[in-house]
């Protein structure tokens, strides 16, 4: 993880294009490809469009950070890191609601990309807390 986060905060934007990837893949599988295969996975389309829509955004303002200049690119990482652990928290509260119907696939899933969320959102903090110590 040190390793990782020393080469981003020497290039703290391209943690963002890392993060536009993942989220646009997340919104790719959550919201075209686990709904074609949804008997499998147990989540029903509402659910899973509902939770496409919020990495749709957050690939936007990834976008966003990666291609302008912002002036406080520390607090603008930690923004996405908090971001991404809301979303880790909205993702674990649906299934939960609806766990009745959930196949183990589905919570795999669920569960793989709630861990890789932490992981990135852990990341993209400590880099911003970093730069926000440079930037001072």
């Amino acid at each position: 993880m040190k390793s990782l986060q020393d080469k981003f905060s020497n290039n703290p934007k391209q943690l963002f294009l890392l993060d536009a990837i993942g989220a646009l893949v997340s919104a790719m599988m959550l919201g075209v490809v686990l709904v074609h295969f949804q008997e499998f996975f147990g989540i029903d389309s509402n659910t899973l469009y509902f939770l496409a829509s919020f990495p749709m955004l957050f690939a936007v303002i990834d976008i966003y950070g990666y291609l302008l200049t912002i002036k406080r690119i520390g607090r603008f990482l930690q923004l996405i890191a908090l971001l991404n652990l809301g979303y880790c928290l909205i993702s674990l509260g649906a299934v939960i609601l609806l766990h009745e119907g959930i196949s183990v696939l589905g919570w795999t899933y669920i569960l793989l990309e709630i861990i890789i969320l932490l992981f990135l959102g852990m990341l993209e903090w400590q880099v911003g807390k970093g730069v926000l110590l440079i930037e001072k």
